[in-house]
């Protein structure tokens, strides 16, 4: 008869190692298989899930081109055409999704220089919080822990942010930066609280951060429909208009949305970056994900480290969510968050975990969703595309294997194109 379950014990009856020893984390679980298959991965397999993902793109592309569709009528009488409608659908649809995320030709030929760089600057203002958010799932991910949770911890933050920027008459410059204090510490709380119930009690991480995100979305809703958040005269969620001063100025002015904001995130790669590569709690955090049950041994308290971990991935959250907030919506509504959260996480696993990576995927990811709206736009392709190529890339950089067997790439002839192994790189 087997051992009843009780609380030191797992389902199977056998105790397990995170109920002897909170701080720790079983060598054999998902999350830790799934950083030592992100983190094996290399430039070149990166590349190439890239394009595996545009190669299919450009099949979904095709087979739903209503030229192409019509030419598949009389393929057998003239097949050249159903080529030449596929080449044309496939050409149209990536050159404008292009052009969308970085230059506008045909403004530039007409000598309209603002309007020419127009899709860069959204690239750079869509790509802000996907970066931070990036950070938020990236940092816990180095310490062995999966962030699903970025998205409430968002929401949460913006409670604080908002509150702040609305609620307080400040200087200029101080006002902005109480903001995004509030909301860096709203949503280090917020993470925290995983962190929290994983050394303590050895919750895993990702049901806590699922039912967070819920908690955290649906008080967001709650406290926007209150008088003291509620925007007066409004009877619809959403918030009163942030004071001026604590709002990110323009970089140019005119019609181009692109804020200071995109500093912002570039210097918290910067400083993630320094944090995890000189000093002494990221190096401990790297050795806690690599290791938990080593790191213990070695007398760290892997518990505290987790939390810390998780403090700082809420403060990029709390950051990320600014990028809107005190930013282009200048509001705290009920979808001020999106999808950011979840994109977040394909940031992360294209960016290997990397802060720089980070910042190259953030760039990529905003490039495509700017794109995909230009694309549409003008090709009448739908911007769903760009979703399914997010989560292609997603799934072949979760399967190396299926990568390197489609070009053909024998074992790990690639590793040698391998450009770093630290967070550095």
């Amino acid at each position: 008869m087997s051992e009843p379950i009780t609380p030191s014990t797992g389902l199977s009856g056998s105790k397990t190692e995170d109920t002897l020893h909170p701080g720790t984390e079983p060598p054999d679980s998902l999350t830790g298989e799934l950083r030592r298959r992100v983190l094996s991965i290399n430039l070149a397999v990166t590349l190439l899930a890239f394009v595996l993902a545009l190669a299919i793109g450009a099949v979904l592309i095709a087979a739903s081109a209503p030229s192409v569709i019509e030419s598949l009528g009389y393929f057998f009488a003239r097949p050249f055409d159903t080529f030449a409608a596929v080449f044309n659908s496939v050409y149209s649809a990536y050159s404008a999704l292009f052009q969308g995320a970085l230059l506008d030709v045909n403004e530039l030929r007409e000598g309209d220089v603002s309007a020419a760089f127009y899709p860069l600057s959204e690239t750079f203002t869509v790509s802000a919080p996907l970066i931070l958010a990036g950070l938020a799932v990236a940092i816990p991910f180095r310490a062995g822990l999966f962030n699903i949770g970025a998205q409430g911890q968002m929401a949460f933050a913006a409670i604080g942010g908002g509150l702040v920027g609305f609620g307080l008459s400040l200087p200029a410059g101080v006002h902005l930066l109480a903001s995004l204090a509030a909301a860096m510490v709203f949503g280090a709380l917020w993470a925290g609280l995983v962190g929290l119930l994983k050394a303590k009690t050895g919750a895993h991480e990702v049901i806590t951060t699922i039912m967070l995100n819920y908690i955290a979305i649906y008080l967001l809703g709650w406290v926007l429909n209150q008088d003291w958040f509620q925007r007066e005269g409004r009877n619809d969620p959403i918030s009163p208009i942030l004071n001026e001063s604590a709002t990110f100025p323009l970089i140019f002015g005119g019609g181009l949305r692109i804020h200071f904001g995109i500093l912002f995130s570039i210097g918290a790669v910067i400083v993630v970056w320094w944090m995890m590569t000189k000093t002494t709690t990221g190096f401990r955090i790297q050795t806690v994900g690599a290791n938990a049950a080593a790191a213990r041994t070695a007398g760290m308290n892997v518990g505290r480290i987790w939390i810390v971990a998780m403090l700082w991935a809420g403060a990029m959250a709390g950051l990320a969510v600014s990028m809107n907030v005190n930013g282009t919506d200048k509001v705290v509504t009920a979808g001020i968050v999106g999808n950011i959260g979840f994109d977040a996480i394909t940031v992360a696993l294209l960016g290997r975990g990397s802060p720089f990576g980070v910042l190259a995927a953030g760039l990529l990811i905003g490039g495509l969703r700017a794109g995909g709206l230009a694309m549409q736009a003008s090709t009448g392709t739908p911007i769903d595309i760009v979703l399914v190529l997010q989560a292609l890339i997603v799934l072949f950089i979760a399967a190396p294997a299926l990568v390197r067997a489609v070009f053909r790439l024998r074992g790990k002839t690639a590793d040698s194109l391998t450009i770093a192994k630290g967070w550095g790189s």
